[in-house]
């Protein structure tokens, strides 16, 4: 056994200290200095005597850089940060340091250690700033919150001492270290190393049920004694059996696994948890807390207790809906009591709060996302998460639990009943053709966290002083890059695959997750559902990762596409952004078309209409003439723009949340007014013939699985006017069918001179299938604006025009 005794300054004495690792040992058998890759993986850097300093990128696990194909640069307070990058002199070279590739720049010490505190951090050749991990403990925050590490002339690496010990450690009980003699005894308590994020069990975990028998089981790494509580009835503590749970046996032993066998079949029973542990290095541990099983299939509540099910109950979807293909989905974002609360059928208020009033909506003759004509829906958080009772309204991400669907979503959580709810919820979708994406958080947890409760240290990410880091902004984040928490997401996706039947997920704040376990996420996935689709929000208060993606299976919210649009249809944005964002963000966003998600909005922040309403205080819930002009020109060009477009529900009528900006727990301003429908019927129309038109033959050439040839798109522009047109398919690589798009998002007309041969002599040939306001009928004569070389567009006006049909 071995380890790492760190000092608090460089030790510059010429003997050895000397150290005691209590009931272990006297002091180690072994101690050597490691400034090497040790210093480099915690601090950054480390001293190479005589006078070389040497910066270390690791490539662990958890890295996302490919050494042959990116370049990183150190940069910092002493080169002026983003000028180094692309230099030579300040790219990091791959090397073998102690025998684990690193990336590494070595250079004159004197200049990084003459002045104490400099700043400094890696970064790509592509501008991304890679963050430092939260329990680096040379980690400081500038005036913005971002991290960087700081230099420490007097930690150098030499504080640092390898040691061996005669005997493994418990984690349980891993003792402390301390001076062998005089330091008045301090001592402090030893802390795992890496190994520890990497024990991994393939064990069956949770409740299972075996005929006959119900077998326990729990990943608790550092726990000293596991309680299993049961009952046959939801009743106080009191009246629950007590069972110890005991350490696997066997070469598992060592992962943490903890279980009991009972002789009994114990489905619909409840059960929880009671774990003791250490109190050092802020264990998290309270025997009196009960612990929700964070592998239970259902809970009555965020409390638990969780419920046991045979899984020949729970049994297996059997649904043979086709996933549709990537580049034809169109999306909409949804609540599930959103869509049901004032929906058009007779329910109870206990039905409407959950699946089955969401499931009898689906099935109406007038459902509304079905005549909307979209065919997927993304539906916020339904996995048990932390509303306090079945009544009050929550957005659901703030999750408890990653197996059980939501308590407060079930007509009889207690009797387990959201598990056939929810199946038979899916179910409904895919007979109406719509595909079932589920929104999931698994980048932090609710309250009460039970992750923490089972082994704080595992499970979180944490600074180098036990504090919980919180990049989230909701108060902690899962440490995906432990084995066992990876499994932990992974099997929870494949459950929701297997057994209700789910087409996919979106990842919120995916960034907090990483780039590397994501990629593993995604190909474990795919070897049980090939065509999953996965979504990731590719953000989070500490960085964004969508550049990351683009060699991945992973589809990203493209913030920078709602960020334009919002701006561009109030003429605050430039032809040539908009040019980008028609192609389909390419390159650096997405590598292939599908990889981008347009939207303009979401749950979060004020409604699409909010956002861009004349009225004062962002309150559209009145708009404009303006206002909707605007609404149509954004519609034109989320659909004519590739990518798989996304509306949030009810953007379509205009969807007003009366400019309140956060609204996660009110459900009187996020409830679907239908009646708005009646009120925009035109513009609800408008969206859904746009739908129409996208899902049609027409729409083939905006339905691009892979990147388009360069010369399928031809663009003018009018000098620095905003309003632009473009051809589709200019060069007629796939087929004689064009698409011509023009804009103009001025509040004055505007004259686009456009290339004759791209019009050819027969202008004839192109007929105008929509404005601004209207699809025409097959049959509709006049009012429409001809395609010419001197194309006219009317103030916030668009146009589209098809030919070679």
């Amino acid at each position: 056994m071995s380890g790492i005794i760190e000092l608090d300054r460089d030790w510059t004495e010429r003997r050895a200290p000397r150290f005691t690792l209590g009931r272990h040992c006297p002091f180690p058998s072994a101690l050597v200095p490691a400034p090497g890759l040790p210093a480099g993986r915690a601090y950054g850097y480390f001293l190479n005597p005589p006078d070389d300093i040497a910066f270390v990128f690791p490539l662990d696990y958890d890295c996302d850089i490919d050494p042959t194909r990116d370049a990183v640069y150190l940069a910092g307070d002493f080169n002026q940060w983003q000028a180094a990058i692309g230099q030579d002199e300040w790219r990091l070279q791959p090397v073998q340091l102690e025998g684990e590739p690193v990336l590494m720049w070595t250079g004159d010490a004197a200049r990084f250690l003459a002045q104490p505190g400099q700043r400094f951090k890696f970064v790509t050749g592509d501008f991304r700033w890679l963050v430092p991990p939260a329990d680096a403990p040379n980690v400081v925050l500038d005036e913005q919150g971002n991290s960087n590490r700081a230099i420490d002339p007097a930690r150098t690496g030499w504080h640092l001492w390898r040691f061996t010990a005669p005997e493994p450690f418990d984690l349980a009980d891993p003792g402390k270290v301390g001076w062998a003699e005089g330091h008045g005894g301090q001592t402090v308590p030893l802390v795992p190393g890496r190994f520890f994020f990497e024990l991994k069990s393939d064990l069956a975990l949770g409740a299972i049920v075996l005929g006959d028998e119900t077998l326990f089981r729990l990943f608790a790494p550092r726990a000293r004694a596991v309680t299993l509580f049961i009952a046959r009835e939801n009743s106080p503590v009191e009246k629950a059996q007590e069972i110890s749970l005991t350490r696997h046996a066997g070469t598992e032993g060592i992962a943490g696994i903890w279980e009991a066998a009972l002789g009994q079949n114990l489905h619909g029973w409840f059960y929880w948890y009671s774990i003791e542990g250490s109190d050092e290095l802020g264990g998290g541990f309270d025997p009196q807390h009960r612990v929700l099983d964070p592998y239970a299939l259902a809970a009555v509540g965020r409390e638990g207790p969780g419920i046991v099910l045979d899984h020949a109950w729970v049994g297996r979807s059997t649904s043979n809906f086709k996933t549709p293909a990537w580049h034809d989905l169109i999306i909409v974002e949804a609540h599930v009591r959103d869509l049901t609360a004032k929906a058009r059928i007779s329910a109870s208020p206990e039905a409407r709060r959950g699946f089955a009033g969401l499931k009898q909506w689906v099935e109406d003759p007038d459902f509304y996302l079905h005549h909307l004509g979209v065919n997927c829906v993304e539906l916020q958080p339904v996995q048990e998460f932390d509303n306090v009772t079945a009544e009050e309204y929550h957005w659901g991400y703030m999750t408890n639990n990653f197996f059980a669907p939501e308590s407060s979503y079930a007509l009889a959580p207690e009797k387990a009943s959201g598990v056939r709810e929810l199946q038979e919820l899916v179910a409904a979708f895919h007979r109406r053709g719509i595909a079932v994406v589920l929104d999931v958080v698994f980048n932090h947890v609710g309250v009460p966290a039970h992750l923490m409760f089972i082994d704080r240290l595992y499970y979180f990410e944490q600074a180098s002083d036990g504090t919980l880091a919180n990049w989230s902004g909701c108060g902690n984040d899962l440490r995906a890059r432990s084995a066992m928490a990876r499994r932990l997401i992974i099997d929870s996706c494949l459950h929701f695959i297997t057994v209700y039947g789910v087409d996919g997920f979106r990842f919120d704040l995916a960034e907090l997750i990483g780039v590397t376990p994501l990629r593993e996420i995604e190909m474990t996935i795919k070897r049980v559902k090939p065509d999953v689709i996965l979504i990731a929000e590719p953000w989070s208060f500490r960085g964004h990762i969508a550049g990351a993606l683009r060699d991945t299976g992973w589809a990203s919210w493209n913030d920078g596409y709602r960020d334009f649009v919002r701006g561009y249809v109030c003429g605050q944005g430039s032809a040539e952004r908009l040019e980008y964002f028609l192609r389909g963000s390419p390159w650096y966003f997405a590598k292939w078309p599908a990889q981008t998600v347009n939207y303009v909005e979401s749950h979060d922040d004020r409604t699409w209409i909010d956002f861009i309403t004349e009225n004062a205080n962002n309150d559209g819930w009145k708009p404009t003439v303006d206002d909707r002009r605007r609404t149509h020109l954004m519609t034109a060009i989320l659909f004519m723009s590739l990518g798989i477009p996304m509306l949030s529900a009810g953007q379509d009528f205009l969807r007003s949340k009366q400019g309140v900006n956060n609204t996660y727990l009110r459900g009187d301003l996020n409830a679907l007014d239908y009646r708005r429908m009646y009120r925009f019927v035109g513009t609800h129309g408008y969206c859904a013939d746009w739908i129409a038109f996208r899902q049609s033959q027409r729409g083939q050439l905006l339905r691009q699985w892979t990147r388009p040839s360069e010369g399928f798109f031809r663009f003018f522009r009018q000098g620095d006017s905003p309003a632009m047109a473009v051809f589709y398919n200019a060069d007629f690589s796939q087929g004689p069918r064009q698409l011509l798009f023009a804009i103009n998002p001025t509040t004055d007309e505007a004259t686009l001179l456009l290339d004759e041969s791209f019009l050819g002599t027969d202008r004839s040939r192109w007929r105008q299938l929509a404005d601004h306001e209207r699809f025409f009928s097959e049959s509709a004569r006049g009012s429409r604006v001809p395609a010419e070389a001197r194309l006219w567009l009317p103030s916030l006006g668009c146009g589209l025009w098809v030919s070679g049909d």
